[in-house]
Parts: C-alpha cells; sequence; structure tokens
C-alpha cells in the first residue's frame, strides 16, 4: 500500500488511544481492534498495514509507552542520593504507577496465551533491561544476563502481586517489592561472599548456578491470598 504522506507512528499511537476505551470491556481483542479503527477514523485494511499484529500489537504498545513514561519519571526525579537497591524499588514503582490495573490485567491475559508468551517474556526482559539501562549499568558479562532475569522475576511477581492488591495506596505492593529487592540482595551478597572465598567458590559453584535458575519461578509463589 502505498503511503501517501501518512504518518504511521502517529496512526498507531491513535488506534492505541482508542482501543483503551474498549479494552477494559473487550480484552485486547479483535472487537477491541475494530472498535478503536472506529474511534480513531482508520480505515481497518489501513490499520492492518500499519499494526499487523491488531489488539495483541497494541498491548505490546501499551506496555512499551508505559516503559517510556517510567523512564521519564526517572529522570525526573533525583534518585542519586538513594541507595542502589532503592533506585531499583523506585523505578519498579514509578513502573506500576504509569499503568492502569485493568488494562495490565488484560494484556496479562493475552501474554499468558501459548501463541503470545514469548512476546510478553519479551516485553518484561525490555523493562528490566531499560530500567538497569537508565540506572547506569555497564555490565557486559554474564552479569548483563543475570541482572535482568533477577529483575525481570522481581518484577513480574511484583505486577501479580499488585493484580490483586486492594490495601490503601498500594502499600501491600511496596512492602512485596521490598522485601523481593531483600531477598535478593541477601542472595547476591551470598554469591560475592562465596566467590571470594576460594574453597567455597569451588564448592557452590553448582549450587549457586542451580539457585539462580530455579530463582524466578520462586519469586512468584508470595501472592496475596486471593491468588494463592
Amino acid at each position: 500500500m502505498e503511503n501517501k504522506g501518512l504518518d504511521a507512528e502517529a496512526v498507531r499511537e491513535s488506534l492505541l488511544d482508542a482501543a483503551l476505551l474498549h479494552v477494559v470491556f473487550d480484552g485486547w481483542s479483535a472487537a477491541a481492534f475494530a472498535a478503536a479503527c472506529q474511534d480513531a477514523g482508520v480505515e481497518p485494511a489501513v490499520a492492518r498495514v500499519i499494526c499487523p499484529g491488531g489488539a495483541a500489537a497494541l498491548a505490546a504498545d501499551y506496555h512499551r509507552r508505559g516503559d517510556r513514561l517510567m523512564l521519564a519519571r526517572l529522570a525526573a526525579e533525583d534518585v542519586s542520593a538513594l541507595r542502589f537497591r532503592d533506585r531499583i524499588a523506585a523505578a519498579l514503582r514509578f513502573r506500576l504507577e504509569v499503568a492502569d490495573r485493568e488494562l495490565v490485567r488484560r494484556g496479562a491475559s493475552l501474554f499468558a496465551l501459548p501463541q503470545h508468551a514469548a512476546a510478553g517474556a519479551a516485553l518484561i526482559w525490555g523493562t528490566a533491561d531499560a530500567i538497569w539501562t537508565a540506572l547506569g549499568d555497564t555490565s557486559r558479562d554474564i552479569n548483563w544476563y543475570s541482572k535482568r532475569a533477577t529483575l525481570s522475576a522481581v518484577y513480574s511477581a511484583t505486577v501479580l502481586y499488585w493484580l490483586g492488591d486492594e490495601s490503601e495506596g498500594n502499600a501491600a505492593t511496596w512492602d512485596f517489592l521490598d522485601r523481593r529487592i531483600e531477598d535478593v540482595m541477601r542472595f547476591e551478597k551470598f554469591k560475592a561472599q562465596a566467590r571470594e572465598n576460594p574453597v567455597l567458590s569451588k564448592v557452590l559453584a553448582g549450587p549457586l548456578r542451580l539457585l539462580e535458575s530455579v530463582r524466578a519461578p520462586q519469586a512468584r509463589t508470595d501472592l496475596p491470598g486471593k491468588h494463592g
């Protein structure tokens, strides 16, 4: 299809904005996408060219928009005086505060489907990468991956908890987040101490790798009662 001066990015943004009004009722579905086309005044054929993934692609756009808003707030806030673990907590809190709970709930249902699971995992990884990059991470070794994998697990677990949180001001979610980060910090401290000890580093090399591999699924077990 010939592009006659059409701003594809602007049209896609307008489709997303229009879709948000319908996703609450219809989920990230074909019905929501069709309604968004009508509300935004975009021909369905044009919308499919600009957004071939339909509603699922708009759901991904919504997640990435949240990442951008989170980064903008993180850049605007002075977090330099905070401990590093508190900077991470602040970034994750900012990320949730710019999101709509029901839209995220609908997105979680979408990306739990087998055909969208890989895309959902990539989005979570992208959030973790954006946070570490914004906080100045310059690692290029295996730590680059382990940091993002760990933060992805913490973020995923916190989102699931937040979706069921009915406490005032999401206080229970922020407490949950602090506990998850504290768990990670204790684990990282133990790893550092073990690696500095020539005897323990050899004895615990295998178990440490195993613990790191199973840590992500375990992080999701501490959920509110209604999800337990």
